[in-house]
């Protein structure tokens, strides 16, 4: 192994200098629109998703700058995954943010920074860098909350969720601490060996466990460290709801299999209990109290909290010493559900986006009564991205969920079945609150029916391929499927 292998992190470079060029650039630009900023992030982003794609395809495990990161297919796929994602939350996000004195250039370098700490955190292998990767991308995210300065609701999220992430961010910190004074190193792998070794006191082992796993559960919205994602998601302006909703999700995934699989899988027995509470906590509060909301961002944040409980219930049912094929299976399948979430959430959101205009919103379900007949394509393609979150064929969502509930029965433990019948039973609670809105959108007269529907034509593409993808992907899932099994077995067998 090479210690100084910089082949390891050269999309964090480029990411960096590109960062930076559109910060100069954006100096020079006067057009209102920041077209030529625009049009320079998306391009950066397309040169930056080539060389991850180049990653991908190579398959190669390679760790760098002394061992604090490492550059494998599992990283590769989700740091490829959080780039289309911040490419499709700007494209999205430009017309609202026109419309709102928000297209400066601080949206594109802070949400090009974000991006940065997220792909730090997936490529980490080291509790500093972990750390360094989660305050970047959550600082920037931050102030995207607060770029609205003039707004209330805007500053008031902002607060939230600062005051409580810096606490997640305590926790977390607190708990590698005491790992670190455990075991004495800071590098996954180690830890790992040093836990497995045994001869050390177990109770502070534990303590940190329970540290983490807090930590993690507040970056992945689960209950009961959910507080902050309905009012952030809310208060937000929607343009950066499109950017904490989407990609954070990604790195979030990384960082607990980071620490948990790969540093911590000798202490599975006491961190899969707290995953499976807060698996069946977060499916029955996120899917019990989105029924209850009439905000459509409000909602799809107890959405993310129910969605988020099936991602911990792969995790929690990977750890099977004596069958790595069901490991690989589980984690594989919290590892597709996790990335196609992603994709139908940013089409939510991305088109409550468009359907806001100048001094409108559209963030309330009663916004889009009688939608279909103001604009059937956009009614169709949000009825999928609703059938896909509620788990109906033929959408990816469905499939999805499938790779999770046999995950769960193919472990053959009376405690993973009955989880997995569990889940079934909340998701169909769950639907309800989906299919609402196609109702909404089919069968209500629309309140405004003049109102016109505006919208970019790289928005309106963009949504139109994001819609496509949902179907197809639920068609034809074997392909992601694939690398993200094929990206699992090499990450747990390095």
């Amino acid at each position: 192994m090479n210690d100084m292998n910089w082949l390891a992190i050269y999309p964090e470079i480029l990411l960096l200098v590109l960062t930076c060029v559109v910060a100069l650039v954006d100096l020079f630009v006067t057009d209102p629109r920041r077209t030529p900023t625009y049009v320079l992030t998306l391009l950066s982003l397309v040169v930056l998703g080539a060389l991850q794609l180049s990653y991908v395809t190579d398959g190669a495990t390679v760790y760098g700058m002394q061992g604090m990161v490492v550059s494998d297919p599992m990283g590769n796929l989700l740091g490829l995954c959080a780039t289309i994602a911040t490419f499709v939350s700007l494209v999205y996000a430009r017309p609202y943010a026109a419309d709102r004195g928000m297209l400066k250039g601080e949206l594109f370098t802070l949400s090009l920074f974000s991006l940065l700490g997220i792909m730090v955190l997936i490529s980490a292998n080291n509790f500093l860098t972990i750390y360094l990767g989660l305050e970047l991308m959550s600082l920037s995210l931050y102030a995207l909350v607060a770029l609205r300065r003039d707004d209330i609701p805007a500053t008031e999220a902002a607060m939230k969720y600062f005051v409580l992430g810096a606490l997640a961010s305590g926790f977390l910190l607190y708990g590698l601490s005491m790992m670190y004074g455990a075991t004495g190193s800071l590098e996954l792998g180690t830890v790992l060996q040093a836990i497995g070794a045994g001869g050390m006191k177990n109770e502070v082992l534990v303590f940190g466990v329970v540290f983490v796993v807090a930590g993690l559960a507040f970056k992945l919205a689960a209950v009961p460290f959910h507080m902050w994602v309905p009012d952030v998601y809310q208060g937000a302006p929607t343009a950066v709801t499109l950017l904490i909703s989407g990609a954070p999700q990604l790195a979030g995934f990384a960082m607990a299999f980071r620490l948990l699989v790969e540093g911590m899988a000798a202490l599975a027995v006491d961190w899969q209990q707290m995953l499976i509470v807060l698996a069946v906590a977060s499916l029955v509060i996120g899917n019990l109290v989105a029924i209850a909301q009439t905000n459509l961002k409000r909602m799809l944040a107890y959405s993310t909290i129910g969605q988020m409980g099936f991602v911990l219930l792969g995790l929690a049912c990977g750890v099977m010493p004596d069958d790595p094929d069901a490991a690989t299976n589980a984690y594989s399948s919290a590892l597709f559900y996790t990335v196609t979430y992603v994709l139908t959430t940013l089409g939510t959101f991305g088109l409550v986006a468009l359907l806001a205009r100048e001094g409108f919103e559209s963030d309330e379900i009663a916004d889009l009564k009688g939608l279909n007949q103001r604009s059937p394509w956009y009614a169709a393609v949000m009825a999928i991205f609703m059938f896909s979150l509620a788990g109906v064929p033929p959408a990816v969502g469905f499939y999805a969920k499938l790779a999770v509930l046999q995950a769960l029965v193919a472990t053959a433990q009376p405690l993973y079945i009955g989880l997995a019948i569990a889940a079934v039973l909340l998701s169909l609670i769950g639907a309800f609150y989906y299919l609402r809105v196609v109702k909404v959108m089919y069968f209500d007269a629309p309140a405004d029916a003049a109102a016109p529907i505006t919208a970019s034509g790289d928005a309106r593409a963009m949504m139109s391929l994001n819609g496509l993808a949902v179907l197809v992907l639920g068609l034809l899932p074997g392909g992601l499927m694939a690398w993200c099994t094929q990206a699992i077995s090499q990450a747990l067998a390095g």
